[in-house]
């Protein structure tokens, strides 16, 4: 296993050393772990079992300060690094994070987010894959050159990175939606001060082990965990601070309408990536198996706890019945528990227990106002209460809370329609905008609805959870938030169009 205190090479450079999970966690800042400045830490839990895992460093007001400051620093320099140095740290990077599939990335996401094998493996290799698609960006980030009426005139204008960045990156998809927080601005010649959940600090710093292994200079990036209760202070101080050009945030809704708010005061530029209530459409045509797989994937994967899972089926009214009974039977084969006592399970906890509570609530509530319970069992287990079985829910109102706000959990709500401007309606009534799918055979009629749905991602006969690192991910505004993660939607998001002039000498200007 790998440190997270370094060691300096004979080169200079930071090395890394074996440790062990209950090892404490602390900041890194310009290259080095520290602890925080005033000796702050919050104890670190594994959320099935409560027991404390560790302990980290909790940064504090003067710690962003510091992080802040070295960040710019670093930019004045990473900045004027060539693409090509940039592309080999990023191609390396992806190597080494492949190999920690069989060092800390299992243990980590296991004890700290209730992660199955699976879920694991997707976020090491993902996010190898984002390095390197990532490396690939480097000589992309291309200007133009533009026709000038002025007699004497040469225009162009070129990409440039745009100074630090702030980003903040969340606990379900640690080392994934870690790296995609820090990559792409990295890869334009930003630097970047990243505050990781306080859920995941070992998880989270897999991404950020990796690059300062394959050879990242000190400063370029610095990390910040932050006890929940500092939490709120110092993103703030952030998110306004006059060194801090870009922030990016992908979270819930509620907190990114107030990181929104916030920029907003300094009229600072802002990619959130928040919140989804997945629509899926199954028409008459469709494959009725394919689409049972699909939503059962989309659902249930890592206990519905990500924005792009599906939360709502909208089912045409003639195969509704064949639908739900293959979709009932396919639950049914899907095992629910503990993974630290038996890895086989495919859903296990969700990442509080006070979570946990307040999914049951939204189901029960809607079972207490006339919804229809087609599976589940309305109970939540384990030691601490952070397990639940897959839930199905029908003859959900539109007056009920489960009908609009973001369940996060292993539920679905089925509906059916006759007409296609009825699913067209049905999958636009929500604030969220993420990301849909539609099942049907006949493709072109698929993709004409596509195109009515307020979706910022469709997926044409598959399921609702999927991206890929070239790809622009993010909402169309509402509870989604805006702005795009990746590839070159992601190069425009972080970097700063800038024109330059040429004008030849003798030029007579009027007055």
């Amino acid at each position: 296993m790998a440190s997270h205190s370094p060691t300096t090479s004979n080169n200079g450079g930071v090395s890394e050393r074996t440790s062990t999970l209950s090892q404490p966690q602390f900041l890194f800042i310009n290259g080095k772990y520290i602890p925080s400045s005033d000796k702050e830490t919050f104890p670190v839990r594994n959320p099935i079992t409560g027991s404390v895992l560790y302990n980290c460093a909790s940064a504090s007001k003067a710690d962003y300060e510091t992080a802040i400051e070295n960040a710019h620093s670093a930019y004045q320099t990473w900045s004027q690094t060539g693409p090509s140095a940039r592309r080999r740290i990023f191609l390396k990077a992806a190597d080494i994070m492949e190999s920690y599939i069989t060092g800390d990335a299992p243990e980590f996401m296991s004890q700290e987010v209730s992660a199955t094998m699976h879920w694991v493996k997707i976020n090491v290799f993902a996010t190898a894959g984002l390095f390197r698609e990532t490396a690939s960006l480097a000589t992309q980030i291309r200007g133009e050159i533009v026709p000038a009426d002025r007699p004497g005139t040469t225009i162009w204008v070129e990409r440039q990175p745009v100074g630090v960045v702030f980003a903040i990156s969340p606990w379900n998809a640690p080392i994934n939606l870690t790296a995609r927080a820090i990559a792409v601005p990295l890869l334009c010649g930003n630097t970047v001060v990243l505050k990781p959940s306080e859920f995941s600090p070992k998880s989270q710093d897999l991404a950020i082990r990796a690059l300062t292994a394959a050879g990242l200079p000190p400063g370029c990036v610095n990390v910040l965990p932050t006890r929940a209760e500092r939490t709120p202070e110092v993103t703030e101080l952030a998110v306004k601070h006059p060194k801090i050009l870009r922030v990016n945030f992908t979270g819930s809704d509620r907190v990114g309408r107030i990181i929104a708010g916030w920029a907003a005061t300094c009229l600072k530029q802002c990619v959130l990536e928040l919140g989804g209530k997945a629509p899926v459409i199954v028409f008459e045509d469709a494959n009725i198996d394919d689409a049972v797989e699909a939503v059962v994937f989309g659902a249930l994967a890592f206990s519905g706890q990500v924005c792009m899972s599906t939360e709502r089926v909208i089912l045409h009214k003639s195969i509704s019945r064949e639908f739900k009974e293959k979709l009932l039977k396919k639950v049914e084969t899907i095992k629910t528990g503990n993974h630290l006592e038996d890895p086989a399970v495919s859903i296990s906890g969700l990442f509080t227990s006070a979570h946990a509570k307040r999914v049951m609530s939204l189901v029960k509530s809607a079972v207490d106002g006339g919804a229809k319970l087609l599976a589940g069992d309305l109970q939540v287990t384990g030691p601490r209460g952070t397990i639940i079985r897959p839930h199905i829910l029908e003859h959900v109102s539109t007056n009920m809370d489960i009908a609009h706000v973001e369940t996060f959990g292993p539920v679905m709500l089925l509906s059916e329609f006759e007409t296609d401007d009825e699913a067209v309606a049905s999958a636009n009534d929500s604030d969220f905008s993420l990301c849909g799918s539609v099942f049907s055979k006949d493709t072109m009629r698929a993709l004409d609805i596509s195109k009515r749905l307020r979706l910022g991602a469709c997926h044409i006969n598959g399921p609702s959870l999927y991206v890929e690192s070239t790809l622009p991910q993010g909402g169309t505004g509402g509870g989604s938030g805006y702005g795009r993660f990746g590839g070159m939607a992601g190069v425009e998001a972080f970097t700063e169009k800038k024109i330059i002039t040429v004008v030849k000498p003798g030029l007579k200007l009027p007055l």
